[in-house]
């Protein structure tokens, strides 16, 4: 029985706004931005790809 993965789309939105701001950040220059844009840069690209490892791996485990 297959399943919708539902952690997968979370984790891609959270990546790509890690990666917007961490573009952001070099376009910007670093005192053009908030401290939450770095904070967001920092934070939010790597969760987002652990939790689409997390998603992957669970997803991809045989279910008994």
């Amino acid at each position: 029985m297959s399943t919708t993965p539902k952690l997968m789309p979370l984790a891609v939105a959270l990546f790509a706004l890690g990666v917007v701001a961490i573009v952001a950040m070099f376009v910007a220059g670093e005192r053009g931005l908030p401290a939450w844009v770095f904070a967001a840069g920092w934070l939010l690209a790597p969760a987002g790809l652990a939790l689409g490892v997390f998603s992957a791996v669970r997803e991809s485990r045989t279910r008994r």
